[in-house]
């Protein structure tokens, strides 16, 4: 290596210098490349291997690497779902000293994927609906720190399977701008705006190739995250009035935040000169409620989503077995013991790289419910594991980091495997729904 390379990294990775940085990031060569698909950039964007993990390596100035550098960490600070930053590395040159461009190197996002590797042949358009969903969740979280995009879209977003629906993460902070005294209303506008004709373009550019279903409407689908961002901004910031003697519908209100999975940390209530008349607004609105609730009583780092159901999990299991009384750390602890960790131990390491745990464990939920629908009876834990395991998870691919499809063609399969003598289970490795259980 030739000149004098420049490392900025919080926590630097001293693997960092056995990548190849005395060539071209397209010139890389493939031992040193991880095939995983990614999404469209306006940059060379490569991924490597980098010490047992996995890393994003793009190609831009000096100015903007180290900026996007900052604002990703500033980002992680403050709890927004984005990726890792790792380093900023200046001062590249060839084996002739001619200059190289710099690069911003991030951590991949275990279980992640580009929108354009979330479908198999064609993007049906509850799938759609559901990462714009995505999207519009994260926009608003962002926007409530203070923090203006500037570029947003599926592109520059990754997206996790996170119990049926998906949780979405920054990927690009290239634009973006944080405002410590919030955004204005023309800012927020502006954002959604962007958002919504840069999710028209992409959908558009997936019609015309032919990787879209037929009953998709991309205008529809792109104008629908105006709808439920506002929606979500209004319940989570809005205020509300109501008489005093509708009390109950404060908490009714922070319920509804809850569900939304949000906390409230300030609740601003005042009363009118007669005290007949109430008014409520949420101050400070903290994502993640069910996510800070299971990590309190288990340990377990989850999606939002995946929190919620494997609560639900927990309190079906603190009622059937008449343990209400018990203390709740207790009554979790014993739920983990007794019913998590061993499905997550039933599954073979060979087909741990499929989901993380959290999926997965929704997923049995899913499938023994529908083993139940089918036999009339509730299903043993033991039996609805190894027909999971069997007829599921075996014939889907890894997604902790996924090896294909790229963003080219994508092929899929099917495969009918016998559940019993009565019902098949009809399976699609590359399905956005996952599986579908048909008699």
């Amino acid at each position: 290596m030739s000149g004098s390379l420049s490392i900025t990294s919080a926590t630097t990775d001293p693997a960092l210098l056995d990548l190849p940085w005395h060539l071209p990031l397209e010139a890389w060569p493939n031992e040193n490349i991880a095939a995983l698909p990614k999404g469209i950039s306006r940059h060379l964007v490569r991924f490597a291997h980098l010490a047992g993990h996995v890393v994003a390596i793009k190609e831009t100035t000096a100015e903007m690497a180290r900026g996007e550098y900052e604002m990703l960490r500033t980002l992680q600070r403050l709890e927004v779902p984005c990726v890792e930053p790792v380093a900023v590395i200046t001062n590249r040159s060839d084996a002739e000293g001619d200059p190289l461009k710099p690069v911003l190197v991030t951590r991949h996002l275990r279980f992640s994927l580009p929108y354009r590797a979330l479908f198999s042949q064609t993007l049906r358009p509850d799938t759609a609906t559901r990462l714009v969903d995505a999207l519009a969740l994260l926009l608003v979280r962002l926007h409530i720190i203070g923090f203006f995009w500037g570029d947003v879209s599926l592109s520059n977003t990754l997206f996790r399977r996170d119990a049926g629906a998906f949780a979405a993460y920054l990927v690009d902070a290239e634009t973006g701008k944080l405002y410590e005294g919030g955004l204005s209303n023309g800012q927020r506008e502006n954002d959604l705006e962007i958002a919504r004709v840069n999710i028209a373009g992409e959908l558009l550019d997936l019609e015309a190739g032919g990787r879209v279903a037929d009953e998709l409407d991309p205008v529809r689908i792109s104008n629908g995250i105006v709808d439920a961002y506002r929606s979500l901004w209004s319940e989570l910031t809005g205020s509300e009035s109501f008489s005093s003697a509708e009390r109950w519908r404060i908490n009714e209100r922070v319920s509804r935040l809850n569900k939304l999975g949000f906390d409230i940390e300030e609740l601003a209530i005042r009363t009118d000169a007669q005290g007949t008349t109430v008014r409520i607004q949420p101050k400070v609105v903290d994502a993640g409620h069910h996510q800070r609730r299971l990590l309190r009583l288990t340990g377990l780092d989850a999606g939002e989503n995946q929190a919620r159901r494997l609560l639900n999990d927990l309190d079906s299991y603190r009622a059937s077995y008449g343990k209400g009384e018990l203390d709740e750390e207790m009554v979790a602890h014993e739920w983990l013991v007794r019913v998590f960790e061993p499905v997550v131990r039933a599954i073979p390491s060979e087909l741990r790289g499929k989901l993380e745990p959290a999926e997965v464990f929704h997923q049995l939920l899913e499938h023994r419910w529908f083993l139940a629908q089918k036999a009339g009876h509730d299903i043993p834990l033991a039996e609805a594991v190894a027909s999971y395991i069997n007829n599921v998870l075996r014939h889907r691919r890894d997604e902790a980091t996924v090896i294909g499809p790229t963003t080219g063609t994508i092929t899929t399969s099917i495969d009918v495997v016998p559940l019993d003598t009565s019902a098949v289970a009809v399976v699609d490795p590359d399905d956005e729904d996952d599986w579908r259980l048909k008699v």
